[in-house]
């Protein structure tokens, strides 16, 4: 995980070779291509759990979801057409990336409970709405004024959202004094209410009439707000599939199928009746947004810059931390007695051996279980700096062998301790040796930092990511800009890596 994080952060390179990719190998008539090949292949997260696309609890290798559910019935609706037998086929990709897999023609169509927005139509052709969706406000059901007045009134509040999504963007234009915090998943959210992390959550109406049995703690706080639609996207150039599509929505629709897979889920509401939200508006008006290079560094510059500040703050509060926690533990190995020796080498492979993520999701979510509540920088901050002393102990560990053996004898003879040897002879020399793999070490844990957005923590990647998805026509520039920033940090630290080996030499 360590190294797979360390180089997941490439996004200029890999949101180019996207790009070039969906002018090199998007289908010219997909339909004709689905017809031929006897299925499509519809891509969505499984991590975003129900009612959309989720593992069976009967059986995991099995996939379930109202979703997989319209998946399968607009293969048939398809069949009937195409005159051959259609199959619907699932693709994982993380959620925020389904459009940029859609453009390199990996999947025919985006179906993931994917809202209709002006900026992503005029990037893709969305189908008809196949689900009218409402935003729910949820907070503790002991909160018995808990309302949008409440939501309002003083103190400010700290709401969960999910990162990129219709809640987000309603909160921001609606109530930008609230403290809105971002997640990967919806669950999450809620069990941060019921902890008391948050004051409350606004979710999907679908999310949130899904999971009420699982949240008894949780109440509804007022009236669902800011009605919405799920729609289907496909690749712009693919107006015949899409045309397909829209003919297959309407035929569920008329035969109630659409009806029945919504209350399989409980998730069918009114606002399936409403014949305005069941259409698209005729077409996205023109951007207004300024679309000159100094008009795109107006509108993110600030909040990138703002989100690299977070990414250098973990990366100089953790990193001393785990330099320290991994020179005692080195120390401990080497020179220590074998009881210490024993559980530190276990401590070394057992983080070594386990996700960043995993222990993030341990240090955040299941030690309050146990008494030991952190605020999300101070876990992100711990949880780096626990992961890394890891790496740090091997390299300090190999950085003290490496220095001859007489050195310590020698200090002894001369009548040193041996901790006064230690700090004196011996570990100066394994410093300079050390050093340009702590200096690498250090550049990785820069980018390591994009793994604490799953706590929470809204840092560098986090920001572009959300703003990737709300304006995925400025995909490639906030890209650039990230990256740029990502080495404009580090690039500093190789520098000043060799003068410190050319100082030492």
């Amino acid at each position: 995980m360590r190294g797979a994080a360390a180089n997941a952060f490439q996004p200029a390179m890999l949101c180019t070779l996207l790009w070039l990719a969906l002018a090199t190998s998007a289908p010219s008539d997909t339909l004709a291509e689905i017809r031929a090949r006897g299925f499509f292949i519809w891509g969505a997260d499984e991590e975003g759990g129900g009612p959309y696309v989720f593992p069976d609890p009967g059986d995991p290798e099995r996939r379930i979801g109202f979703e997989v559910d319209l998946a399968r019935e607009l293969a048939r609706e398809l069949s009937g057409e195409l005159g051959r037998t259609i199959e619907a086929r699932f693709a994982q990709s993380p959620w925020d990336k389904l459009p940029d897999l859609l453009k390199t023609g990996r999947i025919d169509l985006v179906l993931n409970g994917y809202e209709w927005t002006e900026e992503r139509s005029r990037d893709m052709a969305s189908t008809l709405p196949y689900y009218v969706y409402e935003l729910q406000l949820l907070a503790r059901a002991d909160r018995s004024d808990a309302s949008w007045d409440w939501l309002a009134s003083p103190p400010q509040k700290r709401v969960g959202v999910l990162g990129g999504s219709a809640a987000e963007n309603y909160l921001a234009e609606r109530h930008p004094g609230l403290e809105l915090v971002s997640y990967d998943g919806n669950t999450n959210a809620m069990g941060d209410v019921v902890s008391g992390r948050l004051d409350a959550t606004l979710q999907d109406l679908p999310i949130a009439l899904f999971y009420r049995a699982d949240f008894p703690a949780l109440a509804f706080a007022g009236a669902p707000v800011a009605p919405g639609r799920y729609v289907i996207f496909v690749r712009r150039e693919d107006q015949t599939l899409r045309a397909a599509l829209d003919r297959a929505i309407l035929a569920l629709r008329a035969s109630g199928t659409l009806r029945a897979i919504d209350e399989r889920y409980g998730i069918w509401t009114e606002a399936q009746h409403d014949p305005e939200l069941l259409s698209l508006p005729e077409g996205a008006r023109p951007s207004s947004a300024d679309s000159s290079a100094s008009g795109f560094l107006a509108r993110y510059a600030t909040t990138l810059l703002a989100s690299a500040g977070m990414t250098v703050l973990l990366s100089v509060l953790s990193f001393p931390l785990a330099i320290v926690l991994g020179v005692l533990v080195a120390l401990g190995r080497l020179y220590g007695p074998r009881l210490v020796a024993w559980p530190l080498t276990v401590y070394v492979e057992v983080l070594r051996g386990t996700p960043l993520m995993l222990q993030l999701f341990v240090i955040f979510y299941v030690f309050p279980n146990a008494g030991l509540r952190l605020d999300a920088l101070t876990a992100g901050v711990l949880g780096l700096a626990i992961n890394y002393s890891a790496y740090e102990a091997e390299i300090y560990r190999a950085g003290l062998q490496a220095v001859p053996r007489g050195q310590m004898e020698a200090a002894l003879a001369l009548g040193m301790s041996r901790r006064l040897a230690l700090r004196r002879i011996v570990l100066p020399q394994a410093v300079r040796i050390v050093l340009p793999a702590v200096t690498n070490d250090f550049i990785a844990l820069f980018k390591d930092t994009s793994v604490c957005s799953v706590i929470t923590v809204v840092e560098l990647t986090k920001r572009y990511n959300i703003a990737a998805m709300t304006h995925p026509a400025d995909v490639l520039p906030l890209a650039a800009l990230a990256a740029a920033l990502y080495l404009v940090m580090s690039y500093p630290l190789s520098l000043l890596s060799a003068r410190l080996e050319r100082a030492l030499r």
